[in-house]
């Protein structure tokens, strides 16, 4: 598509500057002052102009579904690091719930923890709590519902402990190992001092014998490990796959950890309004012109960019989204198939990751996943997908900065 003029009969002009064929509505409109106010002609349509200011900065808007980022296998390694949204975070910014005496523990444990990453001892505090042997397990693993502030915890460990270490979630390390091989992915690990493994859950029999071994094998050489999940060590997997006949790899895994419990509501909800309702189709131009003035935007129909995800693996969802200041989806409709739902929800937590606000029209987020799904084997990845999506359409929508 090629770049709208005006028709010159108008007195308007269309500055060419900046622009990037292929893109949509790429430029900046000036309007002499003697037509400044008036009709205009924009690619055949006429357009009524209020008084406008010598220069308008418009959005520069283009599609998820044009991007197919390619990504190597350096730019994978370098990338394990907490995303822009936990990129400062810390202990002493992490607020606990008065109410839930958990959170508050939790920060001392894992300040514990962090003092013992590259010492061969994982700390005094941490040790008290849990009363262990003199040899400690390799890892901590916070376990809690969703929006109780883990990730937040996980990134503050990772930002107060020593290197080298790694921060990525549970799906960066599986793909890491599909891009590296098993064997030189433990390599790779196995001289770093900390792991931290965000959003641990187990989806299939594959995974579970994956992920045991490279724990297993990273504890033994010395690495300390992390995670978080909305589920105990013991319980990955149930409801997903014949987990009772993984029964010896899943409790390989639990026995690398030391389970901390993190209570609490969802901290996006607490003591916030429910999400906005979605706009309206014909009310998507005006907020794009109005919120993201200068800035790139990522307009898709919803039913196109779920056929496109399915051509882009979920590691490169992150490169998928440089650049993008906000996303515009008309007609969000409900996802119905198993496997499109938990594509979507890697991009859920990718946008929630770059704090990416959202315009939609369609359905509510809380209908984006069917009733069976939210009530099913993957229940807890669809509930944390909806409360990432809510938080994000509040801040597009009213300007709300989700809290992290």
């Amino acid at each position: 598509m090629g770049v709208p003029t005006f028709h010159p009969s108008h007195g308007c002009s269309l500055l060419r500057k900046n622009v990037n064929v292929g893109k949509y509505a790429l430029a900046h409109v000036r309007a002499p002052a003697s037509t400044r106010q008036g009709p205009c002609q924009l690619a055949g349509i006429l357009w009524e102009i209020p008084a406008l200011p010598e220069w308008i900065p418009l959005a520069q808007i283009e599609q998820l579904t044009a991007r197919t980022p390619k990504v190597s296998v350096d730019e994978l390694l370098n990338g394990f690091y907490p995303s822009p949204r936990f990129g400062e975070v810390s202990f002493a910014s992490y607020r606990p719930d008065p109410a839930q005496p958990s959170q508050g523990a939790a920060v001392q444990a894992l300040e514990g923890f962090a003092a013992g990453v590259g010492t061969g001892d994982s700390g005094g505090f941490f040790k008290k709590m849990f009363s262990k042997k003199e040899t400690s397990r390799a890892g901590i693993y916070l376990d809690g519902g969703f929006g109780v502030g883990k990730t937040h915890l996980l990134a503050s460990l990772w930002h107060a402990a020593p290197g080298p270490k790694a921060f990525g979630t549970f799906v960066e390390y599986t793909n890491l190992v599909g891009a590296l091989s098993f064997r030189k992915t433990v390599e790779a690990l196995s001289s770093y001092r900390l792991v931290c493994i965000d959003e641990f859950e187990l989806d299939d029999p594959g995974d579970t014998v994956l992920m045991s071994r490279l724990m297993r094998e990273l504890a033994d050489a010395g690495v300390k490990l992390a995670a978080t999940s909305n589920t105990l060590p013991g319980s990955l997997g149930d409801g997903r796959f014949a987990a009772v006949d993984f029964q010896r790899e899943i409790q390989v895994l639990a026995d690398q950890f030391d389970v901390l419990r993190i209570d609490g509501e969802d901290f996006r909800h607490r003591g916030l309004p429910d999400a906005p309702a979605p706009l309206r189709n014909s009310e998507l131009s005006g907020r794009i012109a109005s919120d993201f003035e200068g800035k790139t935007v990522a307009q898709d129909d919803f039913a196109t960019l779920i056929d496109h995800l399915a051509g882009v693996h979920p590691s490169r969802y992150r490169q998928l989204l440089d650049g993008v200041d906000g996303v515009v989806w008309r007609d969000v409709h409900t996802i119905t198939e198993q496997s499109v739902a938990l594509r979507f929800v890697v991009l859920a937590d990718r946008l929630y990751d770059k704090d990416v606000p959202i315009l939609a029209s369609g359905v509510a987020f809380d209908n984006l996943f069917t009733e069976e799904m939210m009530t099913g084997g993957y229940m807890k990845k669809y509930f944390r997908a909806v409360s990432r999506l809510t938080a994000l359409a509040r801040e597009g929508q009213e300007g709300k900065v989700a809290a992290a």
